[in-house]
């Protein structure tokens, strides 16, 4: 039985020297001539780096949000997959509780996509007011929402 806290003792004895001398390494590697409070060194700072790339552009643009809820929509169902499949290999064995299971899971995530295309934000251009079937029709409402 100690054997399994010796080892266990050894292994975070290891790691932390390890990250000690790691962090030794890369704080007598690292460069030491940039100076924060000269312009150079300030705008060496304050540059965005990409993979040695020099950049184009500013770097502080402004995305659709579209592209955060089609992702965010991508991964729950990317997910949904990562635990059908082990439940598809195990189905046999667990019975008809899991299979109740994992059709109201899948139910919730059926409504879930229902309502997401319902409030549109599966559509990626947005209907105009006018097409919108006079539901928002007034002057301020004139422009794509």
């Amino acid at each position: 039985m100690t054997e399994n806290y010796g080892i266990a003792l050894l292994y975070a004895t290891v790691s932390v020297v390890l990250l000690a001398v790691l962090l030794q390494l890369a704080r007598l590697l690292r460069p030491k001539e940039m100076r924060p409070e000269t312009d150079q060194g300030r705008q060496i700072k304050y540059k965005t780096y990409e993979c040695g790339i020099e950049i184009e552009g500013d770097s502080w643009i402004q995305f659709n949000i579209r592209f955060y809820v089609v992702a965010l929509i991508f991964i729950i169902f990317d997910v949904e997959a990562l635990l059908l499949f082990p439940w598809a290999v195990v189905f046999t064995d667990i019975g008809m509780i899991a299979f109740v299971e994992m059709l109201i899971f899948l139910g919730i995530l059926a409504l879930g996509l229902a309502y997401a295309w319902r409030k549109g934000d599966l559509a990626w251009v947005k209907q105009s007011a006018k097409n919108a079937g006079g539901r928002y029709h007034n002057a301020e409402t004139e422009r794509v929402l």
